[in-house]
């Protein structure tokens, strides 16, 4: 695939690289340095237009291709991933901040296994039949949706991208896709890679703009049938207002204040290791990061100095140093959001244990936007820090006592999106599990997911759920034939 990234991105629309038809473009910028990287369309609503008419025609044939030739070319895109690697991961870092070592280890090698997973997983996803006795049979169809559209977010940029993509191709789908506007460059490239696979001109198509405009104008399309979304509780509130009415299918993977609930008779080191994981991982920028750290009463001031002095060692600087642990925060508007978040904790009272500053390294990265690790104590469950998304490399702690006051603590919140429970009681790990009120459940681990289960968030965490049938199902639908004996 040609390495070159073009200072100008283009839109990827019926097998063609083409510019906005505004002629607008939008800045891009290298969070880690602050400057403009390049310039990404500002697409709008007649791109969206132009990018359904040729999806609804590739529609046509790619609805009714055969399962192995849908196969094959999936299976080409996850090797083509996998031998860009290097091309990708740096692109990805460039965009998002994240340490570079971060990017090839985690988040190119998950795009590569989404492609692979459903080209195989379409192989063998298989539909209902019921014998009524005597007297009939009937069988259900999977056939596809048509034009779905795919709009994914800034934090895992290609991973979560691919997330979406991967089964809805699989299923027959046409797919009009937009990246964060924050993020776009691997995107751009995923599109080269598809083309070089031999995907039909028009099967994906790839639009790039920001949400209020571009994000629209997908959602508004009365052709696109569907919407896979990932992003903010705020956005997908706007989505669900849009969509809903005109009975698209919805599905919403929104925000997290996740629990990290953490018993005295936990695994020490294990727990302690995770922790700083499932805390500061991708400087806090993930969903399922447990934001909020909930600790028995008894271990509570080990816990503390041990966490703390921890969370202080992480190195932050360049995310192209292999050395460096903490990245650049996405973006400068993302910055200030943090910022403004410590700020309001310690208004309501917190105590900043460690961090709380921005940082500026040295060199290259002296202008760029990041932000210390930092861990907040003394607020309460009720406090805006403990009930908004912070999003950042920000946790807060709390303690409990009894097993009814940490489950109290874990569900005193309008998400429910993952919680991670530390024990080696099973009873206790089954009891604290069923009783979470969280989509996704950690029994002693964090971020361990087999791409057969479903994904996905109660409360105001979403609607629906991705990952393994569950995808394939939300992106066909279902006819059931009754056949008289």
């Amino acid at each position: 695939m040609q390495a070159e990234i073009p200072f100008h991105l283009e839109n990827f629309i019926g097998g063609n690289f083409i510019g906005p038809l505004s002629g607008q473009f939008i800045d891009n910028f290298d969070p880690s340095t602050g400057e403009v990287s390049g310039k990404i369309p500002d697409s709008n609503e007649k791109d969206v237009a132009v990018a359904v008419e040729v999806a609804q025609k590739a529609f046509k044939t790619w609805s009714v291709t055969p399962l192995e030739k849908r196969f094959t070319i999936l299976n080409r895109i996850a090797d083509l991933i996998d031998e860009n690697l290097e091309l990708l991961a740096r692109a990805e870092t460039n965009d998002n901040g994240k340490p570079l070592w971060l990017s090839r280890k985690i988040d190119i090698p998950r795009a590569s296994a989404n492609f692979r997973f459903f080209a195989t997983g379409i192989m063998h996803f298989a539909a209902e039949s019921h014998q009524m006795e005597n007297t009939a049979i009937n069988y259900t169809l999977r056939q596809p949706i048509g034009v779905v559209g795919c709009i994914s977010p800034w934090n895992l940029p290609l991973y979560l991208f691919t997330w979406k993509i991967a089964p809805a191709l699989a299923a027959g789908n046409c797919v009009i896709a937009k990246p964060s506007e924050v993020t776009p460059v691997t995107a751009f490239l995923l599109a080269r890679i598809a083309k070089e696979a031999g995907l039909p001109d028009g099967v994906l198509n790839i639009l790039h703009g920001t949400g209020p405009v571009t994000g629209e104008a997908i959602v508004t399309h009365p052709a696109i049938k569907a919407i896979s979304f990932t992003g903010s509780t705020r956005a997908g509130a706007r989505i669900a207002s849009v969509a809903a009415p005109v009975f698209k299918k919805l599905s919403l993977e929104l925000g997290g204040k996740n629990p990290n609930i953490i018993f005295e008779d936990c695994d020490w080191e294990k727990m302690m290791n995770t922790t700083m994981q499932s805390s500061f991982a991708n400087q806090g920028q993930i969903c399922l990061c447990g934001s909020r750290i909930l600790v028995q009463s008894s271990i509570y001031e080990k816990f503390k100095t041990e966490f703390v002095a921890r969370a202080k060692a992480l190195a932050v600087g360049d995310p192209l140093d292999e050395k460096t642990k903490q990245g650049a925060i996405v973006s400068k508007m993302h910055f200030d959001k943090v910022m403004g978040c410590i700020e309001k904790a310690k208004e309501e009272g917190g105590t900043i244990l460690c961090g709380g500053n921005a940082v500026k390294p040295s060199g290259r990265c002296a202008n760029g936007w990041f932000i210390e690790p930092t861990v907040i104590e003394g607020l309460g469950p009720n406090t805006v820090s403990n009930q908004e998304e912070i999003f950042g490399p920000v946790v807060t702690l709390q303690t409990f006592n009894t097993e009814e006051e940490a489950l109290q603590l874990a569900n005193a919140t309008q998400y429910g999106l993952a919680a991670s429970i530390w024990t080696t009681d099973l009873s206790r790990a089954h009891r604290v599990g069923a009783q979470t009120e969280s989509g996704i459940i950690w029994i002693n681990c964090w971020l361990l997911r087999d791409l057969r289960t479903p994904f996905g968030g109660l409360k105001n965490s979403g609607v629906g759920r991705e990952g393994g049938w569950e995808a394939l199902r939300f992106f066909t639908e279902p006819k059931n034939i009754c056949v008289q004996l």
